[in-house]
């Protein structure tokens, strides 16, 4: 979703490969070992399979505003989201897997990140201030995955988060990403798209 979000602010074209995760293809695999999403090929046949990366590529090849408040803290941000945030919030989406605690114990886990979220947005519009900025598309997909464990606790424990997450959904850079796109297969014609388009 962020990477979408990063190509679509970009309005670079790509060819698009819808997959379903229950049915990867193997020329999934032929791009990127990992076989996950997203997986970008560039045209000299670079690969970038980390959203981030992504996203850093995509911002690269455009004159982005994204990245006028503080860009040295917005990437500490980032790190922290993918790197503490992240993992504490799959146990919590998946926590069935993951007996050694109840769900509550990694909902709290991801309380300690949230909460200063949270709090930033009691003073300001956005993570880094008054205009959104490259922090805020960055996390915005994984506190909409908290929100939709538990709709009712996001929305009482974070009135300001629901706010900012419910204004990004109806945004015209969000809704640009969220056009349902069938299954790629071997045989289809290519698909080029512009997401902001």
């Amino acid at each position: 979703m962020r990477a979408r979000m990063a190509l679509s602010y970009a309005d670079i074209k790509v060819e698009l490969r819808e997959v379903l995760l229950s049915d990867r293809p193997k020329e999934l695999y032929d791009a990127s070992l990992k076989g996950t999403v997203p997986v970008l090929q560039l045209a000299d046949g670079t690969v970038i399979d980390e959203s981030f990366d992504i996203m850093v590529w995509a911002l690269n090849q455009t004159d982005t505003d994204w990245k006028d408040l503080d860009l040295d803290k917005q990437l500490a941000i980032i790190k922290i989201n993918d790197e503490d945030f992240k993992p504490w919030l799959n146990k919590y989406k998946y926590h069935i897997r993951h007996p050694d605690h109840p769900r509550k114990y990694y909902q709290e886990k991801c309380d300690e990140t949230l909460f200063q979220y949270e709090s930033v947005l009691k003073d300001n519009h956005y993570l880094m201030g008054d205009k959104p900025q490259w922090a805020d598309v960055a996390i915005l997909p994984f506190v909409r995955q908290f929100a939709h464990v538990d709709l009712p606790y996001f929305e009482s424990a974070y009135p300001k988060l629901n706010q900012w997450l419910e204004e990004w959904k109806i945004s015209d850079l969000f809704q640009s990403i969220m056009k349902k796109y069938i299954q790629w297969q071997p045989d289809h014609d290519p698909l080029i798209i512009s997401f902001g388009s």
